[in-house]
């Protein structure tokens, strides 16, 4: 009886017990102790927000660690940019010696299609088109694109890529606010703007071209930040949208796209529209002209307003997800996504739409001042020697000049597809793919041809878009047939341009954004070399330079043949070395 008494105690005594601990333990959980008032509910079902200041806590760290990882990369284009803004003010100051020619220049920009090109009549009217006007007439537009492109791809690789891959998740597991890698991205893209923006405004300054003051460099400097730091703020917002990297990518481009599609518009006749741009607010500063500094401050309120939504949006989603959920797909898959090829092209599709489209804009565009090509080289005789070299009529030798420029945007997309296995083995998405039955040639393949015939297909559609509006312009339907057929003779280096990307993934993983310069270097020593005068043996090294410059020059096969060959001997290569490496699974 007294074993039953003290189980019966024992019982009774450990049920207040464990009932503390249980108030104890959830007290704990809410965030309530000893001393401590306790934690009100959240009745209203939103979510709480951070103090001000711990939302922000890491941004430091974060900002160190995204300068890290783009060490290579933002100088790149940071020096590129303004290496290539020097090097036309080189070739204005060559090609444009006298005042008769720069007169003559501005006549021919001064039409409907040379504006909507460069930028606002407002350059060209005035009693002499300056070096200073020249080059903010026809740089800044083209500046705040490539800063354009560089913010978005920078904000996107520091936000939306890291929530896409699950390194976000990670960071912010530690103590990391939740708005510091927002604020970490924003803050190294502005920072590659202003230094842009100071290198210009210094190299510009210092060149000692006339007309080119201190004052005016400053203030080009100043709007092609600006510029470029709206549009990253833009993209910021796209990042809360999309799910994908490359969605808020697609977003961001078609921003900068907009602008300038709206600022080509209103510089053509409705200047009203031009107001809608941050390009058009960059270009009515009107540097070297009347130096006005307010339109900046549109392009910086733009960006500020466009943070704070970035910033208010981020708390009303989770992360890794977007406020736009993503379209259910298909109950079953379509039978072309069970094979290596249709899946292959599936992933490619939304990039090669995007180069497709900018290259048929871009050549539409050149295309529509064909008719003016007499005009415009009439008083330059720089650029008429170099018409004269390559042999031909006028239309066809300044054709063939502009061609180079639709073969360098295809070349682009070229890389861009061919580097697209890269990102999917560094994604975890190639290993278990290659753990099927699918062989690693077929799967690398399937890749490749999307890259071969897709950048084939956004040449073509380039060159029968110039072809079409240069013989709208010029009354000469015959160029239709010859322009597109004098796309098709650049083929060839594209494929040589995709066995050279092929190379470095297959045998040098690491290294495979080195690819880049291929379309780089090309553009500079085939495009600007002949404008510069530049050594005629440089473009030996570009698979572009060694294709003739159709339709001026007589189609020759040699060189296409050994072209051809070098590109299948270059993609064979990398097959095999991609056959003989680990893959690089982080």
């Amino acid at each position: 009886m007294s074993d039953g008494s003290v189980n019966q105690g024992t019982e009774t005594g450990a049920a207040p017990a464990s009932a503390a601990a249980a108030r104890t333990a959830t007290a704990g959980e809410a965030g309530q102790g000893p001393g401590r008032r306790p934690t009100p509910p959240n009745l209203t079902g939103t979510r709480r927000l951070s103090p001000p200041g711990q939302g922000l806590t890491g941004t430091g760290t974060l900002i160190r660690f995204a300068l890290r990882r783009d060490r290579v990369r933002l100088p790149v284009w940071i020096l590129a940019t303004t290496l290539v803004t020097m090097s036309s003010l080189s070739s204005f100051e060559s090609q444009y010696a006298t005042a008769e020619e720069r007169a003559s220049a501005a006549e021919t920009l001064g039409g409907p299609a040379g504006l909507a090109m460069t930028g606002p009549e407002h350059y060209v009217s005035g009693p002499d088109y300056t070096y200073g006007a020249m080059t903010a007439h026809q740089m800044i537009g083209y500046l705040a694109i490539t800063v354009g492109l560089m913010s978005v791809l920078t904000v996107v690789r520091h936000t939306r890529t890291e929530e896409e891959t699950g390194r976000a998740e990670l960071l912010r597991a530690n103590v990391v606010g939740r708005h510091a890698q927002l604020a970490a991205a924003l803050t190294v893209a502005v920072a590659a703007n202003l230094v842009i923006g100071l290198l210009l405004a210094a190299a510009l300054g210092g060149s000692g071209v006339e007309t080119v003051t201190g004052s005016g460099s400053l203030l080009l400097g100043a709007a092609v930040a600006a510029a470029g730091i709206g549009f990253a703020a833009i993209t910021a917002v796209g990042a809360q949208i999309t799910a994908f990297a490359r969605g808020a990518s697609g977003l961001g481009m078609a921003a900068v796209g907009v602008a300038f599609a709206l600022r080509a518009v209103g510089d053509i006749g409705a200047d009203a529209v031009s107001w809608l741009s941050p390009i058009g607010w960059a270009q009515r500063t009107y540097a070297y002209v009347d130096n006005r500094w307010w339109p900046l401050l549109l392009n910086l309120a733009l960006a500020a307003a466009c943070a704070a939504a970035a910033f208010t949006l981020s708390t009303r989603r989770d992360v890794g997800a977007g406020l736009r959920p993503p379209r259910p797909g298909r109950p079953a898959a379509s039978q072309a996504l069970t094979h290596p090829l249709g899946f292959a092209f599936r992933l490619h599709r939304g990039v090669l739409l995007g180069f497709a489209a900018g290259g048929l804009l871009f050549s539409l565009m050149y295309g529509s001042i064909l008719g003016s090509a007499e005009d415009m080289i009439r008083d330059n005789d720089q650029l008429r020697e170099v018409i004269e070299q390559l042999g031909g009529d006028v239309v066809e030798s300044f054709a063939s000049v502009v061609m180079t420029v639709l073969v360098v945007l295809a070349a682009c997309y070229v890389v861009v597809a061919a580097l697209r296995a890269r990102a999917e083995e560094t994604g975890g998405r190639a290993e278990p793919v290659l753990a099927t039955g699918l062989s690693r040639t077929r799967w690398l393949a399937s890749h490749l041809a999307v890259s071969l015939v897709g950048g084939t297909a956004v040449l073509l559609l380039a060159g029968l878009g110039f072809g079409l509006s240069g013989a709208a312009s010029t009354d000469d339907w015959g160029l239709v047939t010859s322009l597109t057929g004098a796309s098709l003779a650049y083929a060839p280096a594209l494929w040589v341009t995709a066995g050279i990307a092929v190379v470095l993934f297959g045998w040098f993983p690491g290294a495979s954004a080195a690819a880049w310069a291929v379309p780089a270097y090309s553009f500079l020593v085939v495009y600007l070399g002949e404008l510069v005068d530049l050594p005629d043996w440089l473009a030996n090294f570009s698979p572009i330079g060694h294709v003739p410059q159709v339709p001026a020059a007589d189609l020759t096969w040699t060189p296409l043949l050994i072209l051809t060959a070098l590109a299948g001997g270059l993609i064979w290569l990398g097959l095999a070395g991609f056959n003989r490496r680990d893959l690089d699974c982080k």
